[in-house]
């Protein structure tokens, strides 16, 4: 399926910190993703920088990822920091979103980060 024609927008957060290597490293190819996938919106958040957005999630390994479609957030945690790992996580997303996530604090995160 091509990124044009994928029927669900989603909304992806890679949640990182300035200081963590990985994420500095991953932070190209996550670029790279989003402009293969116009339709989304990404967003890197520097959870340091934006601590009073994040709080009170708990973010313990890095890079972690929050994606939103209709209704809120679907998915939240770590992701090996691979192109071929999130482009496939998306596609999955995009075709058919599972079911909401429970915690409501994920829950008003998506909402804090998304503005919807």
């Amino acid at each position: 399926m091509s990124a044009s024609t994928t029927p669900n927008p989603l909304f992806v957060a890679c949640l990182c910190a300035q200081w963590c290597g990985s994420c500095r490293e991953y932070r190209s190819l996550f670029d790279q993703v989003a402009a293969a996938f116009p339709e989304f919106r990404f967003v890197w958040v520097d959870i340091e920088d934006e601590a009073a957005m994040v709080d009170p999630i708990e973010v313990e390994n890095f890079p972690t990822l929050l994606i939103v479609s209709t209704g809120g957030a679907r998915f939240f945690g770590p992701l090996m920091p691979h192109k071929e790992t999130l482009v496939r996580l998306l596609r999955a997303h995009a075709e058919a979103p599972p079911a909401l996530l429970a915690d409501s604090q994920l829950q008003a995160l998506a909402q804090r980060l998304s503005g919807d």
